[in-house]
Parts: C-alpha cells; structure tokens; sequence
C-alpha cells in the first residue's frame, strides 16, 4: 500500500462515471482526473457528452466518452465489454446517473415513477453488476454510488425520488456483502443540496433557499467541486478497508433536526 498523500494517487486507474456530460457527473470526472484517472465519460447526447471529453482533454486531462442508455441492460453489458476491450479495465466506478420528478405523491403519474426507478436505481444494478464482473476477475475494484440526502430524509413531492436514493443506499450494502471477498470496494457518496441544474427550480426559489440556508448548518448551498474529495478518498487506496459506507456530504443537513 502507498503511504502518506500517496494514498490518494490515481495515477493508472480508469473511471466510468455515468451520466457525466455536465453537473455533478462531470465535477466528479475532473476531481478524478486531476488526481491521476483517466476518466470515461457517458450521456446518451452524443454532441454533449463529446464536447464534454474534447474540453477535458484540451485541459491536459485523459478522457474517452461512450454513449449508451444505463436504464437498457443489453446495451449497458455491451458498452462495458467494449470499454473494457477497446480502453482497457475500469477500476473505479461511478454510478451517477440520475433524474428527478416533483408532484404531490397522490398525484405523481405512474410514468413518472417508472422512469425514476428506471434510471435512479435500476441503472445502477445493470451498470455495477456489467462492471463487477470484470472486476472480480481481477480481484479488485471501487464502486462508488451517489445516493442524496433524501437516502435518510423525506420532503413533500419527492417520495418517489426518495424511495431510489433509500433503496441505492441499501444496494451499496447488499454490493459490500457480496463483492468484498473479491477485493472491491462499494460505498456511496450521499450529496446534500448543491447548485446543479436538476435542482435549478429550488435554487431560484427564495423561500425554499432560505429555508435551505438557515436548516443547513453550513449554512448555504453546497458547489459540485465539493464532492470530489469524497470521490478521490473512495476511489483511492485510502479506503481499502471501508466498505458498504455512505458519506454525507451535505454541510452538515443531516446532523441536526
């Protein structure tokens, strides 16, 4: 094992990160890269989720991009056999795809709730187990899940959302049970209320950011580049030990009531 700042080296280690063509995925693929990962960035906007690698690599960091849908498990099981044949093993993964619907929970469509537990929880069980696979040949890896505040707390008119980001957060359990006698490691890092543009109507909503602000000890909306140091300790040699863990980094939400 490295010692020291060593520890959280990623030099030689390949990322796929899903849904990273902007937001927090994308925060992520930098906060990776800057430490030493070549990243793989995925979208299903092919123009997006290019631009996104061409910037990265104009900035003197290593990315590849491929496009496919994470909630298709055929075409999920392809893209990472073609990944890991064409750009060689992933050793970190990063389950970030995600969306969110609003609506009062006796009224929420039932199309609506599909599609949430489509890409927000079922994406992650066809991506991690395509990955594993792999991983477990080698007898090594990280899966890193991004789970949210609301894997412990509800708030009216996400129920729904809610119920993915619990269920994500016992996965990562299950994912530990199974998986660590193969050397890998699966934890989930837990985002309170960060500036993205899923969570643009509640950044411009005054009432609902001053509320935000006096309930969050910190006191203020957190910035996506605040998450990559969770990322970077997960996905390093530093928590080669620590396992089936979520990490809330959430400025201190879910510490008080």
């Amino acid at each position: 094992m490295k010692k020291g700042t060593n520890l959280f080296d990623l030099q030689g280690r390949r990322a796929l990160i899903t849904g990273s063509s902007r937001g927090i995925g994308l925060a992520l693929a930098y906060g990776l890269a800057e430490s030493g990962a070549r990243v793989v960035l995925n979208g299903q906007d092919e123009a997006r989720v290019r631009a996104a690698a061409d910037k990265m690599n104009s900035a003197g960091f290593a990315a590849d991009y491929v496009v496919f849908d994470v909630t298709k498990q055929p075409m999920v099981a392809e893209a990472v056999d073609r990944i890991e044949k064409e750009f060689g093993p992933i050793d970190i993964l990063i389950n970030n795809a995600g969306i969110q619907r609003r609506a009062p929970l006796e009224d929420f469509p039932v199309e609506n709730w599909e599609a949430i537990v489509s890409v927000n929880l079922s994406s992650v069980f066809y991506v991690s187990q395509a990955v594993a696979r792999h991983m477990i040949s080698r007898q090594m890896g990280k899966i890193i899940n991004i789970c949210s505040v609301q894997s412990k707390l509800a708030r009216p008119g996400i129920a729904p959302y809610a119920a993915t980001k619990g269920a994500v957060a016992m996965f990562t359990q299950g994912q530990c049970t199974d998986w660590a006698k193969y050397g890998i490691q699966a934890n989930a890092v837990a985002p309170g209320y960060f500036v993205t543009d899923m969570n643009k109507p509640l950044v411009e909503n005054e009432e609902f950011s001053t509320w935000l602000c006096k309930r969050t000890p910190a006191g203020r909306w957190g910035q996506v580049e605040e998450l990559t140091g969770a990322a970077i300790f997960l996905a390093s040699e530093a928590s080669n030990f620590v396992n089936g863990q979520v990490i809330y980094v959430d400025g201190g939400l879910t510490s008080c009531v």
